[in-house]
């Protein structure tokens, strides 16, 4: 299993931004699909965006486009969520996640990060 460690979490006004990094421990870091998912309390966990290198494609929720950019830095084996126009309903626990699938579904990933809390203030 691939291991993940998140950072870049924090407290920020609503419209500031914040960048999430998350590094991997895999040997074929680019060969991974990677992923962002949130947990907001009494919430169930959702899907934010995903980076599928393989096919050159990325993936948003609806509630994060236009506002949301993931990327990747595969020398680094890191992924990134850089976060601008944030808003109190972004408030969540951040996660990353690794897998092989297409990108678009939770089942699509088998390692998961730590997480890492945003708060978003109004």
């Amino acid at each position: 299993q691939v291991q993940l460690v998140e950072s870049g979490g924090g407290l920020v006004q609503a419209g500031g931004s914040l960048r999430l990094s998350c590094t991997s421990s895999a040997r074929l870091f680019s060969t991974y699909t990677m992923g962002w998912f949130r947990q907001a309390p009494l919430k169930e966990r959702e899907f934010v965006a995903a980076d599928n290198w393989n096919y050159g494609r990325t993936y948003y929720a609806d509630s994060v486009k236009g506002r949301f950019t993931i990327s990747r830095d595969n020398a680094k084996k890191t992924v990134y969520l850089q976060m601008n126009s944030l808003k109190p309903e972004d408030t969540a626990v951040y996660y990353c996640a690794a897998g092989g699938g297409l990108g678009v579904s939770e089942t699509d990933f088998g390692s998961w990060g730590q997480g890492t809390q945003v708060t978003v203030s109004s």
